[in-house]
């Protein structure tokens, strides 16, 4: 059983047991999380899809841990001109592991 849920603006797709990162959400470590925004649901080859959302469907998980990324060098060059910038970006992201499906 697997379900495709928008969470913080992004479309994940989520299975029982598994751990996703996500972009940084509100809670505590170990704080459990409902998310009501589920677009498809696939329980054994019956496929439920929402309009936009499947009514009465939501996925609940739990708060692993709040980290930041891989850094990122963003670096912009003009030739012939002396413009260098370099930059870097860490982005915080959220570990959560899913619990259960309910369709």
């Amino acid at each position: 059983m697997y379900a495709i849920v928008e969470i913080a603006g992004q479309q994940f797709k989520v299975e029982k047991g598994r751990a996703i990162f996500t972009h940084r959400l509100e809670g505590d470590v170990n704080a459990e999380l409902v998310f009501d925004k589920v677009l498809l649901v696939d329980n054994a080859g019956t496929v439920q899809v929402g309009v936009p959302t499947v009514a009465g469907a939501s996925v609940k998980a739990t708060v692993l841990e709040h980290l930041k990324g891989d850094k990122v060098i963003v670096f912009k060059k003009k030739r012939r001109k002396g413009y260098r910038v370099k930059n870097g970006h860490r982005q915080y992201l959220t570990k959560i592991s899913i619990d259960e499906i309910v369709a």
